[in-house]
């Protein structure tokens, strides 16, 4: 996964409708704003070269759908490492710092002794200060993990094409995303095609 966001403002605009959408830089004739461009390819073979091709051409808001796990298609895409664990690590740490200073606040008002130990000993805050780490690890974990992958979208506008359907029988679709900086319809459709895509398609948001 990329470091970058894989949302834009207007990804966020559909959640909260008192945000104003920015304009997208393309539209259809009929004024509807472009999504993405999408091509189908037969084979897993064909799909893998061809997420090589689009990572060498540099685009960044772009995907690949297929029926199964395809072996190496991460690298093929040049997907790197997500930043997950340094959310998860920095809350979880967080977490067990403030459980771990609660403790030792309280214990100056609230004297009490346990295993004999003094009030300020730190061994007694061991299991509040580990359960407190863990909880909001947790909590980071699962809320990370739904913003970087855009989530929940009870309805994402590729299922608008018909054909995009196939994905989860027996297609294989790259979709390159027209929020990318270097999307331009013409461009997008001759790359697809030099890499061998078919039923290329524009679809609307």
């Amino acid at each position: 996964m990329n470091l970058s966001l894989p949302f834009t403002l207007n990804d966020i605009a559909d959640y909260f409708p008192f945000l104003k959408r920015k304009p997208g830089r393309f539209v259809t004739p009929s004024g509807a704003e472009v999504h993405a461009i999408i091509a189908q390819f037969a084979t897993p073979a064909d799909v893998y070269h061809a997420a090589e091709k689009v990572r060498d051409a540099g685009y960044t808001r772009w995907d690949v759908h297929t029926p199964f796990p395809i072996h190496g298609l991460e690298e093929a895409m040049g997907i790197k490492r997500t930043i997950l664990p340094l959310i998860a690590g920095s809350v979880g740490l967080g977490g067990a710092a403030v459980g771990f200073l609660l403790q030792l606040f309280i214990s100056t008002d609230y004297e009490i002794v346990v295993q004999g130990k003094p009030f300020t000993a730190w061994e007694p805050f061991t299991p509040v200060t580990f359960e407190l780490g863990i909880l909001h690890c947790a909590f980071a974990t699962l809320i990370g993990m739904l913003a970087l992958n855009g989530l929940p979208r009870w309805h994402h506008p590729i299922f608008n094409s018909k054909r995009f359907l196939k994905s989860s029988d027996d297609g294989f679709f790259i979709a390159i995303e027209a929020a990318d900086a270097k999307f331009e319809p013409n461009a997008v459709k001759a790359l697809l095609e030099s890499a061998g895509g078919t039923g290329i398609e524009l679809v609307e948001s």
